[in-house]
């Protein structure tokens, strides 16, 4: 029997879905997989992520390959991933976690405490852009886009002094380069970041039932309380917010961080709950943002991207 797996066709998305393929053929040792490449949207607009208005840019046309019965199931970094798939697409399988943490790549291995001021600092995301602002308000953050081998490369020589972007890529690439771990309080990363998702039919009992025996009920349960979360405050690439939930024994603990647009202002939220109702967590994590403010932060940004937009 074979599988026709879609992904992007770049280098990080192959790297995903080929080791989401070593992590079956252990537990499936029969079966065959084959990568289909799919272009997405994501993949041939070059503009700022956050000016982009739309959700899904990174997988809507390959979830729309496997409702079509083109390929069997894809793989996705799950932070791409919207909280609300097609009604005929079910999110099948989470696996093991990578490392949740951004990094700090620079051109002369300093790190972003000892930069020297005035240097240029690129980030594909808003959220890590205010981030390094609140850290450091003497540089300069600059938008950069393209696969994390281009971003590495664009340091210095494309007046790029340093970038700042996931470790999970970097591990999964295998790539060897020198960096600096950001700690995850000061970097509280992009819900979902580190792990991939795996979405197939939701009528394809027995695709379903292969992917799960490589599913990681920690990571599927510590996502889904972030993923409450940002959909309960509407947050994505025009509105950042941070979040990371973590499992202990029974106990789940989600800690939130959302900012203001000059990083001024932070609403810090943390909440422990069920490790089995990742759900009432995330929701409830949410509810207290919403009580300190969280609205009037995610109105800000957006008129400040359409301002952006509009230059």
């Amino acid at each position: 029997m074979k599988y026709v797996i879609g992904a992007r066709g770049s280098q990080l998305s192959l790297a995903q879905t080929n080791w989401v393929i070593e992590e079956l053929k252990k537990v499936h040792t029969q079966i065959k997989f084959e990568i289909k490449p799919i272009t997405t949207k994501g993949d041939t607009d070059a503009r700022p992520l956050f000016t982009i208005d739309q959700k899904g840019i990174f997988e809507k046309e390959i979830d729309r390959a496997v409702t079509q019965k083109q390929i069997d199931f894809a793989v996705h970094s799950l932070k791409d991933v919207p909280s609300k798939l097609d009604e005929n697409l079910i999110l099948a399988c989470i696996p093991k976690r990578e490392m949740v943490n951004d990094v700090f790549i620079s051109s002369d291995d300093s790190t972003l405490d000892t930069i020297k001021p005035g240097s240029v600092i690129g980030t594909s995301s808003l959220r890590r852009a205010v981030q390094i602002t609140r850290k450091r308000p003497d540089v300069t953050v600059k938008p950069i886009r393209g696969n994390i081998e281009t971003r590495i490369k664009k340091i210095s020589s494309e007046n790029y002094d340093a970038i700042v972007l996931a470790q999970a890529g970097i591990t999964r690439l295998g790539i060897d380069v020198s960096f600096s771990p950001l700690s995850i309080d000061d970097f509280s990363p992009s819900p979902g970041q580190g792990a991939l998702a795996i979405v197939s039919r939701k009528d394809d009992d027995a695709t379903i039932a292969m992917l799960k025996k490589i599913e990681d009920f920690d990571s599927r349960l510590e996502t889904e309380a972030e993923r409450t979360l940002s959909d309960f405050v509407d947050s994505g690439c025009r509105f950042p917010v941070g979040a990371y939930a973590k499992s202990k024994g029974d106990e789940m603990s989600i800690a939130v961080s959302a900012f203001s647009v000059d990083g001024k202002q932070s609403l810090i939220v943390k909440k422990t709950g069920s490790k089995n109702d990742p759900y009432s967590l995330g929701k409830n994590a949410g509810e207290e943002l919403r009580k300190n403010g969280v609205n009037e932060l995610a109105l800000n940004w957006r008129e400040k991207v359409e301002e952006w937009n509009s230059k």
